[in-house]
């Protein structure tokens, strides 16, 4: 025993002396020392585990419950499918894939992960589930970071597929969470025009109605003129031109606000925007063409004044105005009836593929992982204070080094001067 002493003293002696004289130090050296201070890394090491190890199961247990969602997919709509049948009047068609298209984003997955954990949705859940008092919160805005900091919604790169799931102490309410999130997204989403056939669907109720208010509007004033004139109708040339001529002008009515709405993300050289200018362009030549070269575009009929009474061209002004407005009433009928049918199509906003069921096994916390992590910290954390301790009296015991320490000491005692 005396023997293995003294051999050991003369190991860390010349562990001393090569540390002084700058020489490397071997792998046999360091692993001397380590043996030297065996019962410190070991006691240390295993103190920390069995901390590791208290922490852990004083740790709360949680599981996670999981939803997978299927987002809509962007098919070609019923809509533009019917565009052919619609003639020349399809331009307010291609308005509304306009109205749908510029609203849609870069990836819909993304907008529909914002939307199952926007604000309005998130404290939906919190009253329903009343997580405040869960939580053990009295602001809204603590329950609602605390939902996020245990809700985990994201996209799959490879299969498209939305999952959500949430952590919870509770098997049963981990798996509730994570479907309420889905139920309160419908109610979010049935207010909310979010796919392209609810978009066009709403473009075209907002239109229709103004376009109705006007149409009882231009009755009115017709009924009030047959009162007044007497004129109960006009002749087959006259009514066939205001017919005519109320076409086009819806049509150069749809056309401009397609432009208008290009004008939105299109540059002037772009060949839609222009392809749509020259469209125009034609219409308007066409309108010119049966009502006249008036001041207000399709204001006149190509009629000879001489031969109809003032009383018959207040008729026909309120008659063309007439045909105008039940015209734009009757397209935008039928592109309204599209929407709704492409709408039904498309079915539920989400679909989901896997509902969230009480997980048989708990997520969180990984205790073997922790006892494991710290143990191997804990080791490497008692070889590095051996190590720095020893090059620290390594380095207060060298000759050279005695006059720097005392300066040092000399620095550390010294007063101030006053100000």
């Amino acid at each position: 025993m005396i023997h293995h002493e003294i051999e050991s003293r003369t190991v860390i002696e010349e562990m001393s002396s090569s540390s002084r004289t700058g020489t490397d130090v071997s792998i046999l050296d360091v692993v001397a020392l380590l043996l030297e201070h065996k019962r410190f890394i070991f006691r240390f090491v295993l103190g920390a585990a069995v901390l590791a190890v208290i922490v852990s199961l004083l740790l709360p247990v949680r599981y996670e419950g999981k939803v997978v969602l299927l987002p809509p997919q962007q098919n070609s709509s019923l809509g533009s499918s019917l565009l052919g049948q619609l003639g020349n009047i399809g331009s307010l068609g291609s308005l509304a894939t306009l109205a749908g298209g510029s609203l849609g984003m870069k990836n819909q997955s993304d907008m529909y992960v914002s939307l199952l954990t926007s604000r309005t949705v998130e404290d939906a859940m919190i009253k329903r589930f009343g997580l405040m008092q869960e939580y053990r919160e009295k602001r809204l805005s603590d329950a609602r970071k605390e939902l996020e900091r245990r809700t985990s919604a994201s996209v799959g790169t490879k299969d498209g597929l939305i999952r959500i799931s949430v952590e919870d102490h509770n098997p049963q309410r981990s798996a509730d969470l994570a479907n309420g999130y889905v139920e309160e997204f419908r109610k979010l989403s049935a207010s909310l025009a979010i796919s392209e056939a609810a978009r066009r669907r709403l473009f075209f109720e907002q239109q229709l109605q103004e376009t109705k208010q006007n149409l009882t509007a231009a009755e009115d004033a017709m009924t009030k003129t047959q009162q007044s004139t007497g004129v109960l109708q006009i002749d087959s040339q006259a009514r066939s031109l205001i017919e005519s001529a109320a076409v086009l002008r819806a049509q150069v009515m749809a056309k401009q606000v397609q432009i208008e709405g290009m004008r939105s993300f299109a540059t002037d050289d772009n060949p839609a925007l222009v392809l749509a200018k020259q469209q125009l362009a034609a219409l308007q030549a066409q309108l010119e063409h049966v009502a006249g070269s008036q001041s207000d575009t399709g204001s006149g009929i190509n009629l000879s004044k001489g031969r109809v009474t003032q009383s018959g061209m207040e008729y026909l002004r309120a008659y063309r105005e007439l045909k105008y407005q039940e015209t734009v009433f009757e397209l935008l009928s039928k592109e309204l009836e599209v929407a709704k049918l492409d709408e039904a199509r498309e079915g539920s906003i989400v679909q989901v593929v896997d509902n969230a069921t009480p997980p048989d096994r708990k997520s969180s916390p990984h205790r073997l992982l922790i006892v494991t992590g710290v143990t191997f910290l804990a080791f490497w954390v008692a070889v590095g204070w051996i190590w720095v301790r020893k090059n620290l009296y390594l380095a207060f015991d060298l000759p050279e080094n005695r006059p720097r320490i005392q300066i040092i000491k000399s620095l550390w005692k010294a007063k101030r001067p006053a100000a």
